[in-house]
């Protein structure tokens, strides 16, 4: 009967993961689609992304399940379901979600280090005509080998850092090596994948703080604001191209008598006849805007994008209070630097962590909510990168915009998402440090009684004082605190973060509206002509 319950309430927690799963690549596959160029669209580059990108989504989904899993071991009273009851058992469904684990960042490893720079730099050498398809493979794989060489080394790195203390000055030198092979041997290997996927996830902080602290802002405000008039953009663009064919006309009066222009004039020709040419392309995709029934849907449901960007722009600022009240919190009870900033628990109200418990009775609603954070914070990442492109530095190295982005754009975006989703953990964990640690687990306390009888049980809510047998702790919970060190550059980027959601809420609120054909006609295009979007 408890093998059965245990079945029942597995299948239940992996059973909700295939649905996601279903609805992830679905959803990967209509939005490389979508911003996918018809001109340049190849098999390769189209699969490599519609994976790379499922990867992500899946990984950032496994929390919600890992969080389950714990949480349905016990009863609400606090103690444990009868398929659960064995430590055995339980020890059986940790290893499963460490499995997952294991599968998807060791996956995401093969994606940044292999896979995506292969496919990337295959594509690069393709702009060769002189070059056959041996020689593009050739060259792709020399280049991806410098990754395939960093991979290797965290690995390394991470499978050797003793995380205990080593043997005594006066061991021997094979002791002190058999002492290492033999901690990594003990672990399973999780030093080094952590460490790796930790590396990994430093990168993706800094993308959280550029992309996904800008598209928190910047999505629910344009919803609110809403897109100009293409009435009004029509013939604004209208007098424009009227303007500059006027000052075109001017500079050609010039040279009618046989003279020569300068080499000023020339230069001022060449640059409005340029401009001309953008706003006769731009005012191909007005006319084609004005037509679509998408625009005319879009202006009907004004009403619904305006309490989606109040709801949007509401779970923003909560995510923010939250957030800088657990750094606070830290910053309070920790033991500093060293310790990593780790708090076992929560010192002060935390309203995102409150709200997650206040939600366990209802199942499963508090599961729903920190599935809908977790695509939250992909979802405005991907905002985020969609408004301000692929950046280097200063320098814009790729656009991402509607059925013209090429292939290594694609890529690009696809590796930022992977390094997102890898930060986006322990940003969760943050906003609501006890419930992803623990979940919704009570433990039974034993309450002293004043008479002769035995004291009465209570329970209370699973946190870091709890018997190390009555609570079990998630399995991402681990990979996020193996190394200290990490923890502490993670604190300080979540100071950042909250810095950047604030500069770039200012900036969008400054913003006007966007135009209703954003980013489909550029003056600084580096891409292909947007001919093929208007056909």
């Amino acid at each position: 009967m408890a093998g059965q319950s245990f079945l029942s309430e597995s299948m239940l927690g992996w059973s909700i993961f295939t649905f996601i799963l279903m609805v992830i690549l679905t959803f990967c596959w209509f939005y490389i689609r979508k911003f996918q160029s018809r001109q340049e669209s190849e098999v390769v580059s189209t699969i490599t992304a519609i994976c790379a990108l499922a990867i992500a989504l899946i990984t950032s989904a496994l929390l919600p399940v890992d969080i389950f899993l714990v949480s349905f071991m016990k009863f609400p009273n606090g103690t444990y379901k009868d398929w659960a009851a064995n430590n055995e058992t339980r020890g059986h469904i940790e290893d499963t979600v460490l499995y997952g684990y294991y599968t998807l960042y060791s996956i995401i490893l093969f994606c940044v280090f292999l896979w995506i720079p292969f496919v990337y730099f295959y594509y690069e050498e393709r702009d060769d005509d002189n070059m056959n398809k041996c020689s593009q493979v050739k060259n792709a794989l020399k280049y991806t080998v410098g990754f395939a060489i960093v991979c290797v080394v965290l690995l390394l790195i991470g499978a050797f850092i003793p995380l205990e203390p080593p043997p005594g000055q006066n061991s021997t030198q094979w002791e002190k090596v058999q002492y290492l092979f033999e901690e990594l041997g003990s672990s399973h290997g999780l030093p080094a994948l952590s460490f790796s996927i930790s590396s990994l996830t430093l990168i993706g902080m800094l993308a959280v703080i550029t992309y996904t602290a800008y598209g928190m802002s910047v999505l629910p405000l344009n919803l609110i604001k809403g897109t100009r008039s293409v009435v009004y953009e029509r013939l604004e663009n209208t007098e424009d191209i009227d303007d500059v064919e006027h000052q075109i006309e001017k500079l050609k009066s010039k040279c009618e008598d046989g003279r020569p222009l300068s080499s000023r004039d020339r230069a001022n020709l060449q640059e409005l006849e340029g401009k001309l040419q953008v706003l006769r392309r731009r005012g191909r995709h007005l006319d084609i805007a004005e037509r679509n029934c998408c625009t005319k849907v879009g202006s009907a449901l004004r009403p619904l994008k305006i309490t989606l960007g109040i709801f949007f722009i509401l779970v923003a600022l909560l995510f923010t209070v939250a957030l800088f009240i657990s750094n606070l919190d830290k910053a309070l009870h920790s033991a500093g630097i060293s310790s990593g900033f780790i708090i076992f628990g929560t010192n002060i109200t935390n309203p995102l962590n409150e709200l997650l418990l206040v939600l366990q009775p209802v199942f499963p609603l508090d599961y729903i909510l920190i599935t809908v954070i977790t695509m939250y914070f992909v979802v405005t990442s991907m905002a985020g990168i969609r408004n301000m492109g692929i950046w280097f530095f200063w320098i814009r190295l790729y656009k991402i915009r509607p059925k013209k982005t090429r292939p290594q754009a694609l890529l690009f975006l696809c590796m930022i998402l992977l390094l997102i989703v890898l930060h986006t953990s322990y940003m969760i964990y943050s906003l609501a440090p006890q419930y992803v640690m623990y979940g919704s687990q009570k433990y039974l306390v034993q309450m002293p009684s004043a008479g002769p009888a035995s004291g009465n049980s209570t329970t209370r809510i699973c946190d870091a004082d709890a018997p190390e047998d009555q609570c079990t702790v998630t399995r991402s919970y681990l990979f996020l605190h193996k190394f200290w060190f990490f923890s502490t550059i993670y604190y300080f980027g979540n100071w950042a973060f909250i810095g950047a959601f604030l500069i770039g809420l200012a900036v969008s609120c400054c913003r006007g509206k966007k135009s209703v054909i954003e980013g489909e006609v550029e003056a600084d295009d580096s891409d292909f002509s947007d001919d093929e979007y208007v056909h």
